[in-house]
């Protein structure tokens, strides 16, 4: 299936809003490609590193910390509404999910629960069909919703956690800045306690929890993943092989050891030492796979 499915590049490639209907085009001919597999698809998710001709005229000084993301979402509701209700009706033809990125609040996301709860109204009084039934997620991106994971876990119906920016915010580097850009890694200890703290919350609630950016397709980090909990990953096609061959030549219990041996290191070049050294025991080949810490 698609773990992540990208939807701010139907306003990046036409450098417009697309309509409801086109929208929802967009979302049936990809539930129907999939014949039955499934789709996660996350809202519109603009800004720092995304714009589009429509967005705002001055360019934000910390556009990372910025109007972005949810945040964007709440403050356009027309264009926000357009959407969910594309995808809603969308939802009809296939197995789908829909998850909201850069939540940070709680407030935040209440809020957009509560304008999805109406566009479902709407739908109901318009005799549109959707998936009454269509899970709803929200990415874990920065601290503030890893620490209050257990809160967020009886809201949503599962956890997508995006280590791109997690990192980032987490250790307060910009990775796009050369200067600092070799302080950016999915190894430091902070990260790690982090990803699970929010895999431990998730299962108390008895939700899923998947995970996606650079550091899923980097075969040095299945073992430790698959040890702190994790069992769904999001990662480029080109990568999936590589990451295979890792998961066949492990099991569980070896993860977890990993995992409890990685805890007790403080920091990041430990771990990277560790982690390539255990990677090479059960798949050298995959080494080539792996950066040297990112």
């Amino acid at each position: 299936g698609v773990g992540l499915y990208r939807t701010e590049f139907l306003w990046l490639t036409s450098g417009r809003t697309p309509t409801e209907d086109e929208q929802f085009e967009h979302y049936r001919k990809t539930l129907e490609l999939l014949d039955g597999r499934p789709l996660t698809i996350r809202t519109f998710d603009l800004g720092a590193d995304k714009y589009t001709q429509e967005q705002s005229e001055e360019p934000e000084r910390n556009p990372f910390l910025g109007c972005r993301s949810i945040r964007y979402c709440l403050q356009n509701l027309p264009m926000f509404k357009t959407q969910l209700r594309a995808i809603l009706r969308a939802s009809a033809f296939g197995r789908m999910k829909i998850m909201f990125p850069l939540v940070s609040t709680v407030m935040e996301l209440r809020q957009t629960k509560m304008l999805l709860k109406d566009v479902c109204e709407e739908l109901d009084e318009e005799g549109i069909p959707y998936d009454r039934n269509l899970e709803t997620g929200m990415m874990i991106e920065v601290p503030s919703a890893a620490l209050m994971a257990k809160t967020f876990a009886s809201e949503v119906s599962f956890f997508s956690i995006g280590t791109n920016d997690l990192i980032q915010y987490t250790l307060a580097v910009d990775r796009g800045n050369e200067r600092v850009a070799n302080l950016y890694t999915g190894a430091h200890p902070a990260v790690i306690q982090l990803i699970k703290s929010v895999v431990r919350a998730a299962r108390r609630r008895s939700i899923d929890v998947s995970l996606c950016g650079e550091i899923a397709a980097e075969p040095m980090y299945t073992m430790l993943l698959i040890g702190l909990g994790i069992r769904t990953l999001s990662l480029v096609p080109s990568q999936i092989p590589a990451i295979k061959q890792v998961i066949r030549s492990v099991d569980v219990e070896r993860c977890e050891r990993v995992a409890r041996k990685v805890s007790t290191f403080d920091s990041e070049r430990q771990v990277i030492n560790y982690l390539r050294a255990e990677l090479r025991k059960v798949s050298p080949e995959s080494l080539i796979d792996s950066a040297s810490g990112t």
